[in-house]
């Protein structure tokens, strides 16, 4: 969910537990005293005494209106609030995975897959980095070091796409999720040439990655993409003589 709807639903709906918690507060007062005031007046002066108006008294049903309105309200604001925090908690228990450069916490393992990488020997390394990966299964970051290995170092665009949709079947942070998604984009629309395909996973990371700099990025070459069916389609013969 885009950030400006986040923040509008949070106005809306703490105005309205606001407003509506003020009235049922207050009617609710009217109304109990009211009902105290009959309680202890006497019941053949009632029945004797002129009915007084009443148009303005506050009625059971007006009380239950004002607090369904409330409580949903309420709700509402619940569910936005656990949302963010889901949201907030998850990023933290990512981050707890990655330094501050975006790569994984290191261990001995993956520093002698890292070795081998460097020597060049680049099948040995996956291997490796696969055997890690098997290992602890939540850390992605191996994946991506995998595609990457695959695209750079190896060439072969084909098995990293692989990688890169496996790594997208994870729960990750809607950034995390998008740059990798970019990746995959990227290899899509140049060594395998299925712009098709691209496109439709650049319209699903704006739709599904919100504000983040991904999603700003595959809403950049939405426009161009879509710029350049544009200029296509003008440029069409119209069939005239």
């Amino acid at each position: 969910m885009k950030l400006w709807i986040r923040i509008a639903l949070y106005v809306v709906f703490i105005a309205l537990a606001c407003g509506f918690g003020f009235l049922f507060r207050r009617d609710y007062t009217r109304f109990m005293s009211e009902q105290e005031t009959s309680s202890k007046s006497d019941p053949v002066e009632n029945l004797t005494a002129t009915p007084r108006l009443t148009g303005g008294q506050p009625d059971f049903g007006t009380l239950l209106k004002y607090g369904g309105v409330f409580v949903l309200s309420a709700v509402g604001v619940g569910l936005l609030c656990a949302h963010d925090v889901s949201v907030y908690i998850g990023s933290k228990a990512q981050k707890a995975l990655f330094n501050e450069e975006g790569e994984g916490i290191k261990d001995p393992e993956w520093e002698v897959a890292e070795r081998v990488w460097a020597d060049g020997n680049y099948m040995e390394a996956i291997r490796l980095i696969r055997e890690y990966l098997n290992k602890n299964p939540r850390e992605q970051w191996a994946a991506l070091r995998i595609a990457e290995i695959y695209e750079k170092d190896l060439n072969n665009p084909l098995a990293a796409a692989l990688e890169y949709e496996e790594v997208l079947k994870h729960k990750l942070s809607p950034e995390r999720w998008g740059w990798a998604a970019i990746h995959l984009a990227n290899i899509y629309s140049g060594k395998l040439g299925k712009p098709d395909q691209a496109v439709a996973l650049l319209r699903r990371i704006d739709a599904e990655c919100g504000d983040t700099p991904p999603a700003e990025k595959a809403r950049q070459r939405l426009a161009l993409y879509d710029g350049s069916a544009s200029e296509a389609v003008s440029e069409e013969p119209t069939g005239e003589a």
